[in-house]
């Protein structure tokens, strides 16, 4: 293998003025051709910098490099400089010798052009000698590779128009058109299926295979490092703090961070002892199905039904978590909804402590609100960010009657916000003074500040490093425990199922596939979905045998 990106000592600050932030902190790292690269780290270590100071799209006048060397070598032997490069040199590389993928495929596709057009866009920048023929054909051909189906068809669709999946694919498409040496790829599966998340990372592999080019991939999911890597390095607080063969690093982690990420992932977490103790049906879901009407022609008349949720069945226990798990648009929010009577419901019955709130109206149902409650998956957005945190938990007890005055409720939220791990003083502080984690730990204070029965969490962990998301789990679980709560946990994360969850069902289509105890579904499913679904799960130990044969760390 011969070297094809190299970084010396690099060093990216941030800022402006005499206000400067040193984000990438003298790293020095290799890629080979026909190699992948991971880099891993928590948020805000320093992952996507780098991988930007690579490509030189840091923002205009906001970045400085005191030190350091990348270097881009070609098959000969020669090599340019990109650090600090001239522009010109850069826009010939971006595209051409190296290509990008970024995370959120919406947010890097244009809306108002087609697929089609976006790619051969690329083509008459770096490759102008093609005539319009060519470049029709070339784009086919890149939709047709990364098996895009119907690709002829498809070229003159919008982006809103294609699956996450194939957003993706298209965002591959487009970073492979010219055939580059280098494929830097930052969090490119993070938002997607596992199922999709398994056939990208297989595509991905089959590509650099057939092109023989270099990988830098950006991820935090160390059972995709685990599937994928060649070599790994881990970074924090802009520093590489270890790097090597991945199959060393993964195994045999010597730094103290490194082994604290790795113990740090879900199913590595010492599961708590749970006591067994019987325990009454709090929510009960019979034969509830939730149709949105399928409205075509002129006067929009419904000609059919989309079947959101088809008739499903469902018990959730107090002192009980019971996992809901399924693909995308499989149902699973659209049943949390209508748990909560947020959504109206087309057929069947909700029961809340055997009572049948299916159709309660309004008024009477405001009085059972306080015993329902939800944490969302984004607390950044759920969070009003113009209240402080006193407000957020103090009004909702105002309006509900709990607590005698004022003073007696800024004591129970005091006392919540110790339940929660956060410090008394986080009161009167604002959403936007803390981080991601912290403000999870807020939501979820927000939803226990009304002492509710039972609780909904939609994919709450789903945004979190793996250090601040064990810390949400293990909070989640004493409660449970504690307070005998019944929660139902939305989440494509085994990990967090097998630690987590007592029960598990999961979803396809609308429809409830299989339930049972988490532990004999993970180890025995029955039915043909949740053995795809487990099997596409990227998991560090399965993959770690699969490649290395070794499963200890």
């Amino acid at each position: 293998m011969s070297c094809l990106l190299q970084i010396d000592q690099l060093v990216t600050e941030l800022g402006e003025g005499d206000s400067w932030m040193r984000a990438v902190d003298g790293i020095s790292l290799t890629v080979e051709a026909g190699q992948t690269c991971c880099l891993v780290g928590e948020s805000g270590s320093g992952k996507s910098v780098t991988a930007l100071s690579v490509m030189g799209l840091l923002p205009y006048g906001r970045y400085r490099h005191p030190e350091g060397r990348i270097r881009l070598f070609d098959q000969q032997g020669g090599s340019e400089e990109l650090l600090l490069a001239e522009e010109s040199l850069l826009r010939k590389v971006r595209g051409g010798r190296i290509g990008m993928i970024f995370q959120e495929p919406m947010t890097s596709l244009n809306p108002v052009l087609t697929i089609g057009e976006q790619l051969e866009e690329v083509l008459q920048l770096h490759q102008p000698e093609l005539d319009v023929t060519e470049r029709k054909q070339r784009v086919i051909n890149a939709l047709k590779e990364v098996r895009i189906p119907q690709a002829e068809s498809r070229v003159n669709e919008y982006p809103h128009r294609l699956s996450g999946g194939q957003r993706q694919r298209v965002m591959i498409a487009m970073a492979l058109i010219c055939e580059p040496d280098l494929l830097i790829a930052d969090e490119p599966t993070t938002a997607l299926d596992v199922t999709v998340q398994a056939e990208i990372l297989k595509l991905m592999r089959e590509l650099q295979q057939k092109h023989g080019m270099g990988m830098l991939f950006i991820t935090h999911d160390f059972g995709v490092v685990a599937q994928i890597a060649d070599t790994v390095g881990v970074m924090r607080k802009g520093k590489l703090v270890e790097s090597g063969p991945a199959a060393e690093v993964l195994t045999q982690p010597k730094h103290e961070y490194t082994q604290s990420l790795i113990a740090a992932l879900p199913e590595r977490l010492p599961k708590p002892s749970r006591p067994s103790v019987q325990h009454d049906t709090l929510l009960e879901v019979r034969d509830l199905s939730v149709y949105f009407p399928v409205r075509r022609g002129l006067m929009r008349r419904v000609v059919d039904n989309f079947k959101a949720v088809d008739q499903v069945s469902l018990k959730v226990n107090s002192g009980e978590v019971v996992a809901l798990v399924g693909e995308s648009g499989c149902g699973k929010t659209t049943l949390g909804r209508a748990l909560l009577r947020l959504q109206d419901v087309t057929a069947g019955s909700i029961f809340l402590q055997g009572q049948d709130i299916t159709h309660l109206a309004a008024k009477s149902l405001r009085s059972l609100r306080r015993q329902m409650q939800v944490v969302f998956q984004d607390p950044g957005s759920s969070l009003n960010p113009r209240l402080p945190i006193f407000t957020t938990l103090v009004e909702p007890m105002r309006v509900h009657g709990v607590g005698r005055d004022d003073e007696e409720r800024t004591q129970r939220a005091a006392a919540l916000l110790d339940r929660v791990e956060m410090p008394t003083d986080s009161l009167w502080r604002y959403p936007h003074e803390f981080s991601g984690g912290q403000r999870q730990r807020l939501a979820i204070a927000r939803a226990l500040v009304l002492e509710p029965k039972f609780i909904l969490c939609d994919e709450i962990t789903s945004a979190l490093d793996v250090s601040v998301q064990a810390g949400i789990l293990r909070l989640l679980r004493r409660l449970v425990d504690e307070e005998g709560l019944g929660m139902l946990f939305i989440t494509h994360n085994m990990g967090v199922v097998e630690y987590l969850a007592d029960r598990m069902a999961v979803m396809h289509s609308g429809k409830l596939v299989e339930t049972g105890v988490t532990e004999s579904v993970l180890k025995s499913p029955e039915n043909d979905y949740t053995r795809d679904l487990l099997a596409a799960v990227p998991r560090l130990d399965d993959s770690l045998q699969l490649r290395w044969g070794s499963t200890a760390v």
